[in-house]
């Protein structure tokens, strides 16, 4: 009998499976919390996803399996990890970084992946099938389109407004609303005390909030943010990457269409020749796609 193909997106919070039998019907669908995930070490990592798989498929035999997860940043680390797979007896196996699945999901062969979801990261493919990714530096030093980025950002900037002594235009009040306190020191004390994405990510609808209600800091702040994005496009194409589509996803570019129309603009002036899509299939479909074909393949 023929065993499932199997897709999985890990991200930092959650993780989402999908597997389809032999002939395309799907037999799992569901998302369950990340855990402590890390990509390494490998062999921590691969446990995690292996108990995954068993706990939502019991007892059922996996004949290709491919994997986009959050901190597949290198190669040598994704072939890795493949290994430590390979060995739990998954006969076919391929692993990636999440970025990667948002071609593939969008139905496309070949194409440029940017996520803006808790972080923001690129993901390019040369012509001769090398990986590799832009950005994705972590919410404390980059991932300027995430929305701990975008936090961040949004707090540096309210402050600093606050000691030049402006009046607030929204950002400060929408800030400190939403971090539930009472003004500048405290909201700085609250970012501070506790910099995680945890901490800082869910508040990122306050920005755009602000941003839509006029808020020129606000708006200065998701500006930013869609360059961000577009200069990781920028280094995907100078490093060598093939495609015509920018495929975008995550849950800040696919909710907020402030930062969608902005990246758009920015393409549109920078390269007329790539068209953007916003993602709107969850990731873990490129991920059934690519098990779906080393099956296929094998």
């Amino acid at each position: 009998m023929s065993g499932l193909r199997v897709g999985l997106d890990v991200g930092g919070t959650k993780t989402a499976l999908r597997a389809a039998d032999a002939s395309g019907a799907v037999v799992a669908d569901l998302v369950v919390p990340s855990g402590e995930w890390d990509a390494e070490p490998v062999e921590r990592a691969a446990r995690l996803i292996l108990d995954v798989v068993a706990a939502a498929l019991p007892g059922r035999r996996i004949d290709a399996l491919a994997v986009g997860a959050q901190g597949l940043d290198a190669e040598p680390v994704a072939r890795r990890l493949e290994a430590a797979l390979a060995a739990a007896e998954v006969p076919h196996v391929v692993c990636v970084n999440d970025a990667a699945l948002l071609v593939p999901a969008a139905g496309f062969a070949e194409g440029l992946g940017l996520v803006a979801g808790t972080g923001a990261i690129g993901v390019g493919r040369t012509a001769d099938g090398h990986d590799f990714v832009t950005g994705g530096w972590g919410w404390v030093i980059g991932d300027e389109a995430g929305a701990a980025g975008l936090v961040r950002e949004a707090t540096r900037a309210a402050l600093l407004a606050h000691d030049d002594g402006l009046p607030d235009d929204g950002l400060l009040g929408a800030l400190t609303a939403a971090f539930g306190v009472a003004d500048a020191e405290r909201l700085a004390r609250a970012v501070n005390d506790e910099p995680t994405m945890a901490n800082w990510g869910p508040h990122a609808p306050a920005v755009f909030g602000a941003a839509d209600a006029g808020s020129a800091l606000a708006a200065e702040v998701v500006a930013a943010a869609a360059t961000h994005l577009a200069r990781l496009v920028d280094q995907l194409l100078a490093r060598g990457a093939v495609g015509r589509h920018v495929v975008a996803g995550g849950s800040v570019i696919a909710g907020q269409p402030r930062l969608a129309e902005g990246l758009r603009e920015r393409l549109a002036a920078r390269h007329p020749e790539l068209e953007l899509v916003i993602l709107r299939e969850p990731p873990v479909a490129g991920a059934l796609a690519i098990a779906r074909r080393l099956a296929d393949e094998a």
